[in-house]
């Protein structure tokens, strides 16, 4: 099998894999009063406009961020077949790079400077016996390319919706872990940061306008849509080869939604 239809494979498993997972949560919920849905229907205002939109507001809040999640686990297996992939980087930290860090962030946020790949390069010069911190941070992706060695952290956000404090921190949790890479591998080892979303809440093709977070991160660190899938799955046709098995398999959710809606809508269930 080529990596373009082990890719098909596991999306179709992945969609497969949720629509069963949601249906059988929501399935189980239907009597309980705390259940994902049933917890989410009191707005009184919403249940004003009828049983119909009230049963969608609640469902479509407990859809996107399930199927948010459902992405990003997708995403992780796809790049395992190109990547090794890591979740997690510990290591030393030295004050001066936590000072560079914070003078770093301290600017993009003040806009006395615009965020640039060249920033942070001098963390890797910045390794001295200064009574280094041990540091464990979680990543999204941490990957390595199997051919080059080349080092990618990447911090996946579905939609890429961040306010300014979220942005911010997310940048220092990343250049900490920069940071730390370059405390712990050779010189002559590639690190790269990027900020990357499944899709371009614009429209794909368009300008990606969410200035809170291009305030942090440069236009060199950006995955967007077709370039974080492309990236992924290291090759050009990776989008769409993504998007178009999601959309061959997208009817096993769209049955599962068909039947929690006539399960939670049915006269005797009070909603």
């Amino acid at each position: 099998m080529d990596k373009l239809e082990a890719i098909k494979v596991i999306v179709a498993s992945s969609v497969q894999a949720f629509a069963n997972g949601f249906k059988g949560r929501h399935e189980g919920e239907v009597d309980d009063p705390e259940g994902t849905i049933n917890m989410k229907i009191h707005n009184v205002f919403i249940e004003a406009l009828g049983k119909e939109i009230q049963y969608y507001s609640a469902l479509a809040r407990s859809l996107d961020s399930s199927l948010g999640n459902m992405l990003e686990g997708m995403a992780i297996n796809i790049a395992g077949l190109f990547y090794e992939v890591r979740h997690n980087v510990e290591g030393p930290l030295t004050p001066a790079q936590t000072s560079r860090i914070a003078e770093i962030l301290e600017g993009y946020k003040r806009r006395t400077s615009k965020a640039h790949i060249t920033d942070y390069q001098t963390l890797r010069d910045m390794n001295t016996p200064d009574k280094p911190t041990i540091v464990r941070h979680d990543s999204d992706y941490y990957l390595i390319d199997k051919e080059t060695n080349h080092h990618y952290l990447i911090e996946l956000k579905i939609g890429g919706d961040l306010d300014n404090k979220k942005a911010r921190s997310e940048k220092e949790a990343i250049l900490e872990q920069y940071a730390i890479l370059s405390n712990t591998l050779p010189k002559n080892v590639n690190i790269s940061i990027h900020f990357a979303t499944a899709y371009n809440r614009f429209g794909e093709n368009k300008p990606w306008r969410q200035e809170r977070v291009r305030q942090f991160f440069s236009d060199d660190e950006l995955l967007i849509g077709r370039d974080f899938w492309n990236f992924v799955c290291k090759s050009e046709k990776g989008y769409e080869t993504v998007l178009s098995a999601y959309r061959d398999n997208a009817h096993l959710i769209t049955s599962a939604l068909d039947e929690i809606r006539t399960l939670y809508l049915r006269e005797n269930n009070g909603i």
